[in-house]
């Protein structure tokens, strides 16, 4: 009797509970077109409050001549080359959907 349900949990139940997780995790994967968009404006928000941090800091600077800026330097090349992978990323994910 305890046969007749455990060979149908076995390959009925046990797949089916295999497969079911499987295509959650798939899905829960991917990030949606909504996701994508607001990514783009976090990026675009932080490069302007960097923007903006180097001109406050030119600012005191000019008042102040012992002042030492403790932030990245303003396009020094070391610092600009994840910037430039991003902006090649979103350049191309926008090429993609035109």
């Amino acid at each position: 009797m305890e046969e007749i349900i455990i060979i149908p949990a076995i390959f009925i139940g046990l797949p089916w509970v295999i497969l079911h997780y499987v295509t959650k995790w798939k899905t829960a994967a991917t990030i949606t077109t909504d996701d994508e968009a607001l990514l783009e404006d976090l990026y675009s928000l932080a490069k302007r409050l960097d923007e903006r941090m180097d001109t406050v800091e030119r600012l005191v600077a000019h008042d102040n001549a012992d002042f030492q800026p403790a932030r990245i330097q303003h396009n020094k090349e070391a610092d600009n080359v994840p910037l430039r992978e991003l902006e090649e990323m979103l350049a191309a994910k926008k090429g993609e959907r035109a």
